[in-house]
């Protein structure tokens, strides 16, 4: 049995607390002592210190994984599903693993839906200029002109991106249940053109500049000596601090900061953009909307904001565990009569398929999608 560093540390203090804690009122005092002590040790830190480096493989092949022929993810040599526990009692780097390959996953699911599914990925803001940041969305080469049909899919919040439903499916069960591909193929199958959002990017990171702080001696009118002297008291001090701050946080990620994407920075932003610059652009007499979790309560916005538009154009909307709330989002009377009658949403539970299922809110129908 391994013991972590951080264990090894922390032994002795609770050794001692349960023997304090036996002994009578007298050792009340030193036990308060080494709780306070227990206060300040930071466990995060501590168990950093055990950790590999947070250096992963950025390609499937890199991972030692793959997916099948029926679109399950396998490791390449022994043919076992992922294993998340990789490192036992490394839970932070096991979910850092976790988190490097889902962004390799986002990567091929896009892959898939320009290659096996024939989209097209365009640029947001169309406006945008070269060096602002930008996000994107897939359509269907018919998407703008099919005169019939569109369909429109708008996953829920998190982690996923265009094409994903879950990204925990995708890994642990396969593409077809945790991504959107079968459905983009069966509305392409069945005359409809496409468009798939991508409301969860809303930002792009880049690494904080770093602040460089002028000398205060360089602008003064001290001697030289004494300014070197300072200078190199000053060079001695970051030495140190820099030397401990590695001891004290050998993985410390880089800061990073958040520059959002032009008129794209929500979920409810993205859906209002893409309606406004695509959908409400498009030659379809009739517009389906397919929207999961959040995805759902981002339409209801796009409804309240949009709502002449979307009842002219929008046709019927299927809602998958949706989060919307007709209260807190201020939805109008019209609205809610509109989505009794256009909208349905198929919620968890295990009555049989398309079972009533009550509602506390007056919008629309809730019923049963078997799943728990």
């Amino acid at each position: 049995m391994s013991i972590s560093l951080s264990s090894l540390i922390l032994l002795p203090i609770w050794i001692s607390m349960a023997q304090i804690q036996q002994g009578g009122p007298d050792e009340k005092e030193k036990t308060t002592a080494l709780k306070d002590l227990l206060s300040r040790i930071d466990l995060d830190e501590l168990m950093k210190k055990d950790e590999p480096p947070l250096d992963f493989p950025d390609t499937l092949e890199g991972f030692e994984y793959a997916f099948n022929e029926k679109g399950q993810l396998r490791h390449i040599k022994t043919g076992e599903p992922f294993v998340f526990n990789y490192r036992e009692d490394l839970h932070r780097w096991n979910q850092k693993r976790y988190e490097a390959l889902g962004e390799i996953i986002t990567k091929y699911v896009y892959e898939l839906l320009e290659k096996d599914c024939n989209l097209k990925k365009i640029s947001i803001p169309v406006d945008a200029t070269e060096s602002e940041p930008k996000s994107f969305i897939f359509m269907s080469e018919d998407a703008l002109t099919n005169p019939q049909k569109l369909m429109v899919l708008i996953h829920g919040s998190g982690v996923v991106r265009a094409g994903q439903w879950a990204r925990r499916l995708i890994i642990n069960e396969d593409l077809d249940s945790g991504t959107q591909i079968p459905f983009i193929k069966r509305a392409m199958d069945e005359g409809y053109g496409v468009i798939v959002l991508n409301p969860n990017e809303n930002y792009i990171e880049v690494e904080k500049p770093k602040i460089h702080v002028q000398s205060s001696s360089d602008s003064s009118d001290e001697p030289a000596e004494k300014r070197e002297r300072k200078d190199k008291v000053s060079k001695e001090t970051k030495k140190r601090r820099d030397f401990y701050e590695k001891y004290r946080n050998p993985q410390r990620e880089k800061e990073m900061m958040q520059l959002y994407i032009r008129e794209n920075g929500s979920p409810e932003e993205h859906a209002i953009y893409v309606w406004d610059h695509f959908i409400a652009q498009s030659a379809a007499e009739n517009v389906f909307f397919v929207a999961h979790s959040y995805g759902g309560l981002a339409f209801v916005e796009l409804m309240i904001q949009r709502e002449a538009d979307v009842k002219s154009k929008v046709t019927a909307v299927a809602l998958t565990d949706s989060v919307h709330n007709v209260w807190h989002q201020e939805a109008g009377k019209t609205i809610r009569e509109w989505m009794r009658e256009n909208c349905c949403n198929w919620v968890s539970s295990s009555e049989p398929l398309d079972t009533s299922v009550e509602s506390m809110l007056p919008d629309c129908p809730r019923v049963s999608a078997v799943h728990v």
